[in-house]
């Protein structure tokens, strides 16, 4: 979907439709500030409005965030997603720092991603209007900005935090910007919120509709013990960034469309890395909207896909955890997948100190690739082949930091799992929905899809006839695999093999 013709943009502005926050940013000339299209201040001329497809192609052409409606805090959407996978995954890997620090350049990110720098660059200016440095400045900029307004973080760590390289360069860019330093930015009211010693608490928000219950059910199903709690409609986990260790708790504002994370975690830098998880796994970046409308087409499915408007699909923490309960859940229920994660935890997991365990049962990370790949024994109860499985695995992950990373297009990706022993055609599909997060990566041979196709069409599914039955749902049918999913008998899988 390209932006929209300035008409209709405008309308979107004049009219603060909440459709497009997110979608389109407003560059106003007589200002030099852009805004997002519901921001509450009186709506510029016409003729001093020029929009873009991005904060980055705002920022870039010169204009300085809006301190009223904070484009930091708009829905992480853009027009075009789901037609670039590469731009998409390069987001992905920008997000995760690809892009921060010496020796991270964009030649670099495009031999990661298969493809030529100049065509990286083609790729960006086509659909977000932004180089992949502006995209990646203006991520660090927005997120301090986040920082500083929810936070009472000390500017130095907002700085470390935020990606940058010194706290000269923090203060001289929020300078030039904003013309005055980034302690003038901090709101009076945050005076009031706790230190960080109570943790970092912010707000991600996403595009409605979100069904909610559908995923908090899907996580509470799999939660691995010692690892994640879910209770009281609250999400919780441990976390453990290159040998440091924490917790993260994520609740729903459904009032304000968003979500509130509360991190703690003894290392600044890694705030944007887990606040990229946290959106993974709850799909928070995703055009629902439009990709229902897009799947609605299809006059069988669109009934199911009313019963479960924002139906999301649910991504992973972390590639190689993920990667190793989809192994564990080869031919076995949910529940006996999940024992057999929390033995793994318990026998090979790195122990949560009691004074940072946020609550009592967050007792272990989960086990690095190394950790197992140099384990004599793992000590699961399951077939030798499996536990082979693992242990391949396992030092195929620590022998590759970027296997569970996006990179090339998702035929290479499938391609490249495959050639792990253990791993065919329908894990590494999972992974690469889950993990790589390719969204229109299809298990076909997935026994809960083939059931859920067969009540939607009224007819038995191979998984050769649901492969072409699905080409109408590109470039998502990995919701179309949640709503089949969601449309199987009991709703509820037997197997892991049976629900992604």
């Amino acid at each position: 979907m390209e932006l929209p013709d300035k008409e209709t943009c405008y309308r979107a502005l004049q009219s603060r439709d909440t459709r497009f926050d997110g979608l389109i940013y407003v560059g106003v000339k007589s200002t030099g500030i852009y805004c997002r299209p519901v921001c509450p201040a009186r709506t510029a001329k016409y003729e001093n409005c020029t929009f873009f497809a991005s904060a980055a192609a705002a920022h870039e052409a010169g204009y300085r965030p809006c301190l009223r409606c904070r484009p930091e805090t708009a829905p992480e959407l853009a027009s075009w997603r789901g037609t670039s996978n590469t731009v998409s995954r390069a987001l992905a890997l920008i997000a995760d720092g690809a892009l921060d620090g010496e020796g991270k350049t964009v030649d670099a990110l495009a031999e990661r991603l298969g493809v030529g720098e100049r065509q990286l660059r083609r790729l960006f200016l086509q659909h977000l209007g932004a180089s992949p440095i502006a995209v990646a400045q203006t991520r660090r900029v927005l997120f301090a900005k986040h920082l500083i307004h929810e936070t009472q973080m000390p500017m130095t760590e907002v700085a470390l935090a935020s990606g940058f390289s010194s706290l000269r360069r923090f203060n001289e860019l929020f300078q030039q910007l904003f013309h005055r330093p980034p302690s003038a930015l901090r709101r009076k009211s945050s005076t009031n919120r706790p230190g960080t010693e109570a943790g970092i608490t912010l707000r991600l928000r996403y595009r409605p509709p979100y069904d909610w219950l559908s995923m908090l059910s899907f996580l509470q199903a799999r939660a691995i013990p010692g690892v994640e709690v879910v209770e009281n409609e609250c999400y919780r986990r441990t976390v453990e960034i290159d040998g440091s260790i924490g917790t993260v708790a994520v609740t729903h504002l459904p009032q304000r469309q968003s979500f509130r994370v509360t991190i703690h975690f003894p290392a600044v830098q890694s705030l944007p890395a887990i606040v990229a998880r946290v959106r993974r796994l709850f799909d928070l970046s995703a055009d629902i909207e439009t990709i229902d409308t897009h799947l609605s087409t299809d006059p069988k499915l669109a009934p199911w896909i009313a019963r479960h408007p924002g139906l999301r699909a649910p991504g992973g923490w972390d590639g190689f955890e993920l990667a190793v309960r989809a192994i564990l859940g080869q031919q076995i229920s949910v529940s006996a997948a999940r024992k057999l994660a929390g033995q793994l935890v318990s026998l090979h997991g790195k122990p949560v100190p009691k004074s940072a365990r946020a609550h009592p049962d967050l007792t272990h990370t989960f086990p690095t690739s190394k950790r197992i790949a140099i384990a004599k024994s793992l000590g699961l109860g399951m077939p030798a082949a499996r536990l082979a499985s693992l242990k391949a695995l396992a030092q195929a992950a620590a022998g590759d930091p970027n296997l569970f990373r996006p990179f090339g297009t998702i035929e290479e990706a499938i391609a490249r799992l495959c050639t792990i022993p253990g791993i065919g055609e329908w894990t590494a599909q999972y992974i690469a929905l889950r993990a790589l997060r390719e969204m229109d990566a299809f298990p076909a041979s997935d026994i809960g899809l083939l059931r859920g196709a067969a009540t939607v069409d009224g007819t038995p599914a191979t998984p050769k006839t649901l492969l072409t039955r699905a080409e109408s749902w590109r470039p998502w049918r990995a919701y179309a695999a949640q709503h089949l999913w969601a449309a199987n008998a009991n709703e509820v899988p037997h197997t892991e093999q049976a629900h992604a």
